[in-house]
């Protein structure tokens, strides 16, 4: 009896998918500090709940997906009460984490672990990236790797052409979906298509195309300077013995991507969700707003209700302390134990666990670190930037500065002190009017 293949969602069902989360290590964190020298990124609190944690609940959404790997360079006992968490949290998904033993960049990782990722013998699994934030829609994704019986498939989305040539830049046909061309952080406009950071690959074809790219580092020699035509003459060419660990380190988007590109199965969803990564430390108080409007949209139970003094999405931790007077929102979450006194205003901000706020004190477009203090009548206060803006970076009195304020863990601001786009290390105190600074 001939048997006709199955295809859409029964097929994908039934067809083993695991999924690989890269979360990086700590020698990385340096854009993310200084709220990275207390918690690491992926375990930083975004609207309620670690970052990573928001692409398990997105995996957790496709039936096919039973196993979860993180991948990255932290110390085991770094993951080891998230894990035992997301095991109560997520039962029906076997999630561990393996640890690199350097940084081998995002393709390398995939590689050094393989027997991992095949055991079981999937024949495709998803690649997160865990510093971004989106809905992730891996069901879609899904949808088009089958459909189109794809050995790749990339999420991309739409952002303005000046801001573009920063990412990964996809050209594809419109019609089709099919990739034709891919660059990683070009000099000049080619695409305002980018790469989010979100794959799904052919566990067959990503491997073999992973191994031929480490054959041909080793069959020829490694430019260390990459010239123009001008120096070519001047460029260094790097030897067979060369103490250099970046022979091994291997990258999905600069080494791995343009290559599939060059087959005719590479294919990209465009989501017109949300999407931004969470590189910077500032860059946490955007997809903080993201995450709650998403779970606002979705009636999530775990929202503060509406009222004169909450203005919809705030996400108040059970065990906070927030007076009835006090007006939060939108876009704020209050972490555990943190206490918000009388009078006081919280806008578009996260307030970490153990913080405090006192009566008639002002948090607007800022993260208050893990036990830190705001006076009375005091005022911290970042710049609102457009959402369609990908920098938290702005131009104040010719300098560069964050547009987020962010207090590290254990700072004060005295009384009626006022704080403005200042970026303050742990353990400081402010007793003066501050703008515009990075204090150490």
């Amino acid at each position: 009896m001939l048997k006709v293949p199955m295809r859409g969602a029964s097929a994908s069902a039934q067809t083993p998918t695991k999924a690989v989360i890269l979360v990086g290590g700590p020698s990385r964190g340096t854009r993310f500090r200084p709220l990275s020298l207390d918690a690491p990124k992926p375990l930083f609190d975004v609207a309620g709940h670690p970052i990573i944690w928001h692409n398990l609940k997105a995996i957790e959404k496709v039936e096919s997906v039973k196993e979860v790997i993180l991948i990255g360079y932290y110390d085991e006992s770094v993951f080891r009460d998230f894990l035992k968490d997301s095991a109560r949290e997520f039962p029906q998904l076997k999630i561990q984490y393996l640890r690199e033993y350097q940084a081998l960049g995002t393709a390398g990782g995939l590689y050094h672990f393989r027997d991992a990722i095949l055991k079981g013998k999937p024949e495709r699994f998803f690649v997160l990236n865990a510093d971004v934030c989106c809905s992730f829609p891996l069901n879609e994704m899904l949808k088009l790797f089958d459909d189109k019986d794809a050995e790749a498939v990339i999420l991309g989305t739409r952002i303005s052409n000046d801001a573009a040539t920063n990412f990964g830049c996809i050209v594809s046909d419109a019609h089709t979906k099919r990739v034709l061309h891919y660059v990683e952080k070009p000099e000049s406009h080619i695409s305002n298509l980018i790469n989010c950071g979100v794959y799904l690959f052919d566990t067959e074809t990503i491997f073999s195309s992973i191994k031929s790219t480490i054959k041909r580092r080793t069959e020829r020699p490694r430019l260390i300077a990459y010239p123009s035509s001008e120096n070519l003459e001047s460029s260094y060419i790097g030897g067979e013995d060369d103490d250099d660990s970046s022979k091994e380190v291997l990258r999905l988007e600069q080494d791995i991507l343009s290559d599939l590109a060059d087959s005719n199965r590479f294919f990209v969803h465009e989501t017109k969700d949300f999407w931004r990564q969470i590189k910077t430390a500032g860059s946490a108080v955007p997809a903080n707003a993201l995450y709650l409007q998403k779970a606002f949209q979705s009636q999530s139970e775990e929202l503060a209700k509406p009222s004169a003094n909450v203005l919809p999405p705030v996400f108040i931790h059970p065990t906070a302390e927030v007076d009835p007077t006090a007006k939060l929102g939108p876009n704020v979450s209050i972490g555990p134990r943190a206490v918000v006194g009388p009078g006081a205003r919280v806008k578009e901000s996260i307030v970490l666990e153990d913080a405090e706020i006192k009566h008639d004190a002002c948090v607007l477009y800022s993260i208050i670190g893990w036990s830190s203090k705001v006076g009375a009548w005091a005022r911290v206060e970042g710049t609102p930037t457009p959402v369609t803006s990908h920098s938290t970076s702005i131009i104040k009195n010719g300098v560069k500065v964050q547009s987020v304020t962010i207090l590290g863990k254990e700072c004060s601001v005295a009384n009626e002190v006022r704080v403005q786009n200042c970026v303050c290390l742990p353990n400081k105190e402010l007793k003066r009017d501050v703008a515009n600074e990075v204090i150490m």
